[in-house]
């Protein structure tokens, strides 16, 4: 059966099939079948505003294009539908249209091209897209925002080099991950005004010799403006490319997550155990519980990523205005957008649904000398200079560690042995202010770890989430 399509009259010869396989693209922009339909409307409508349809042809295309619809909609959820039956989404939707109205159906492409039309399919899908996942990312935060309020007492290590560094809590260890999808909320959100821009009306490249109300089909569809530029309109795909770059960077933000919960998971750690719906097991060893819905988004991290590098290198070469290459801007954006929002649906029920070790990870705080640095600490706050606090104690972890003791079990005559000569020592009191607690507490300053400054920062951003509902 030979594809739909929309040229034709210049060529002698029909295509070869091989060809018009490797040129065909409607088994992916089917994608945007509802877009170009509610594109066409829009066009339509102005068209017969302009008064270059007749208010009678515009009525009947557009209950043509409505039954075309219904008739498509149908045919995918039955899942019998004809992916060799045209060329793209914009021949079939055309061709469908004829077939039922006739020859009138031929006047809908009247004042446009192929080229502002997937333009403008694209970026109405995207706009939505991009509308639900910042939505969805939103109530990822919420979770976020909820375990680390449950949190806010459970004490961790924190860690630089993977070497336990300073006691933390695991309620602050979450929120900065919130506050990496916040950035990553508002990110998309400043995307959406590049997005938000109608190209309809731009032609093939230079515009139309027709009396087009090209802010009319804008607001018709909901986009902020026109654009000022048709070659502009049909080549750009700056949208697409900062999407990708916004989406890359959320995925970069939840591998790092990702890397870290495999990690708790792990019996070396052992501070979470993941529930049973969000891990598998091992086809050979039973008593395996692979995390791998944290491992998939690690490595699903490339692939967005790589869907941006695909597109860069696409475009990097292209000269104005619309090229065939630019069909290859839309396979790695579906799948990207796909993998996002399986993920974003995915990962906050995870995360609700894992047990959190409060115990262990308590005693790996409280092991490993992770409040060194508030002995240091103490001992500037006494009058020594913190370079040589810093030296001095460096000292007492090495006494400590030869006598196999942390430094809140050091008695009165191991510390009058190490810092007697600096100062009067009371080791009931370097014992208090060494306690793990008091080591995380003493962290209050703006954005810290300490209990209280931590409620501080949740019960604002429950302000910020609200205003969001």
């Amino acid at each position: 059966m030979s594809k739909s399509k929309l040229w034709g009259g210049r060529f002698e010869a029909g295509t070869s099939e091989l060809m018009d396989r490797f040129n065909a693209s409607l088994p992916f922009d089917i994608n945007l079948m509802e877009y170009d339909i509610e594109g066409s409307l829009a066009h339509v409508k102005m068209l017969g505003r302009q008064d270059i349809l007749t208010a009678a042809e515009v009525e009947e295309i557009t209950a043509g294009l409505k039954a075309v619809k219904k008739d498509l909609q149908a045919e995918l959820e039955a899942g019998d539908f004809d992916f060799n039956e045209a060329e793209d989404i914009h021949s079939l939707v055309e061709a469908r249209l004829t077939a039922k109205i006739g020859e009138l159906g031929g006047k809908l492409h009247t004042g446009r091209s192929r080229n502002d039309q997937v333009a403008v399919d694209l970026r109405l899908y995207l706009k939505d897209q991009t509308e639900l996942i910042r939505e969805m990312i939103l109530k990822f935060m919420q979770v976020l925002l909820d375990l680390a309020e449950e949190h806010t007492e459970t004490v961790m290590p924190g860690y630089t080099h993977l070497q336990r560094a300073q006691a933390l809590t695991f309620g602050h260890h979450l929120l900065a991950y919130y506050f990496k999808l916040k950035r990553d909320y508002e990110r998309f959100g400043d995307a959406l005004k590049r997005i938000n821009v109608s190209p309809l009306g731009s032609g093939a490249l230079a515009g139309s010799s027709f009396n087009l109300d090209r802010d009319f089909t804008a607001q018709e569809l909901g986009f902020e403006r026109a654009c000022e530029n048709s070659m502009d309109g049909v080549s750009d795909r700056d949208f697409v490319l900062e999407f990708l770059s916004v989406a890359s960077n959320l995925m970069l933000h939840l591998s790092r997550l990702s890397e870290e919960v495999i990690l708790w998971n792990s019996k070396e750690f052992s501070f979470i155990e993941l529930a049973d719906q969000y891990t598998t097991g091992s086809s050979i060893m039973p008593q395996k519980k692979n995390p791998d819905l944290a491992e998939l988004v690690r490595g699903k991290t490339g692939r967005v990523i790589g869907s941006l590098n695909q597109l860069m290198l696409t475009i990097k070469g292209l000269p104005l205005a619309y090229n065939k290459d630019l069909q290859e801007d839309k396979e790695g954006l579906f799948d990207s957008v796909n993998t996002v929002k399986i993920i974003l649906e995915l990962y906050p029920e995870m995360l609700k649904t894992m047990t959190v070790k409060k115990e262990t990870m308590e005693k790996a705080a409280a092991t490993g000398f992770l409040n060194a640095t508030e002995l240091a600490d103490f001992l500037a706050d006494k009058g020594i200079p913190f370079r040589q606090a810093h030296q001095i104690v460096g000292e007492a972890v090495l006494f400590a560690s030869k006598k196999e003791k942390e430094l809140d079990q050091l008695q009165q005559k191991e510390w009058e042995k190490i810092l007697g000569q600096y100062l009067k020592v009371d080791a009931g009191e370097l014992k208090e202010k060494l306690s793990v607690n008091a080591a995380v507490n003493s962290h209050a300053t703006k954005g810290g770890p300490a209990f209280e400054e931590s409620r501080r920062v949740i019960i604002k951003e429950k302000e910020f989430l609200a205003q969001k509902e």
